[in-house]
């Protein structure tokens, strides 16, 4: 598969679950990638598994709320293949807590890491799309949780639902230079990465006053893995989407559009 032949990629958060995986299907369809992650082994992981799978891919490793990695980073894909053409704005600090017990400082580090992220790793790469003249595609990774109302979660659910306005105000700014800008929203995803399943099921067995049964109330009847995630990311990412700009794209197997009382799978 080539609709991506010719196009490198930067994407943020590249661990072995969402991130890595949106890398590694970028990748697949011809994208010479450049994953990026605060841990040095897990965006050198991502990257080998590219390489083990004969794509073509190289590794950062930093902070991205750091302005000069991210200035950093954009310039490492730009010396090594000369473009940038499509960002994914993926990396998130996770903390699941609630107004009630989350310290401010921890919140401010939540919406920081996913805004603050999100804006410097734009404002970087937008410089080096425009000066190459040539338009991109940017990718923000939203989250079901961007557009509920989640009890329990509120710096995350705070943080990717600005990531909503976020796109399309950026979108509107960088229409005139070609360079689209789109959210994608996923939602409680199931691992493929062992490493990630036992992450996640230590998360969901955590105590907590909010009951959240996922499985119960998706329509399609399972959670998406990140493979469900890489053919609405490619098609935002390829020509294909030449005519879209400052909107979103969910994949969540019907959570968001099934009427709030009904429980289509309810478990005994």
């Amino acid at each position: 598969m080539n609709r991506l032949q010719g196009k490198v990629a930067l994407v943020t958060g590249a661990s072995a679950n969402i991130g890595g995986t949106l890398a590694a299907g970028l990748a697949a369809e011809g994208a010479r990638v450049l994953c990026a992650d605060l841990v040095p082994d897990v965006a050198e992981a991502a990257a080998g598994r590219i390489t083990d799978a004969g794509g073509e891919a190289a590794w950062v490793a930093g902070d991205v709320t750091d302005p000069e990695h991210a200035e950093a980073a954009v310039a490492a894909a730009v010396e090594r293949w000369g473009a940038l053409d499509v960002l994914v704005n993926n990396a998130v600090f996770f903390h699941q807590q609630g107004v009630l017990d989350m310290p401010y400082d921890v919140y401010r580090r939540q919406l920081d890491v996913v805004l603050g992220g999100a804006f410097l790793m734009t404002r970087a790469a937008a410089g080096a799309m425009i000066e190459r003249g040539r338009g991109g595609s940017m990718v923000n990774v939203l989250s079901t949780a961007a557009w509920q109302g989640q009890p329990g979660n509120v710096g995350y659910s705070t943080a990717k639902s600005g990531l909503i306005n976020f796109t399309r105000s950026v979108a509107m700014e960088l229409a005139q230079h070609g360079i689209r800008v789109n959210g994608f929203t996923p939602t409680a995803t199931a691992p493929t990465d062992p490493e990630a399943l036992a992450a996640m099921e230590a998360l969901l067995s955590r105590p907590s006053a909010y009951r959240n049964d996922f499985r119960a109330q998706l329509p399609l009847g399972r959670l998406p893995t990140p493979d469900d995630y890489v053919g609405a990311v490619v098609y935002l990412a390829s020509d294909e989407s030449a005519m879209v700009t400052g909107t979103n794209i969910t994949v969540d197997a019907g959570a968001t559009a099934k009427y709030w009382p009904w429980t289509p799978h309810p478990v005994a």
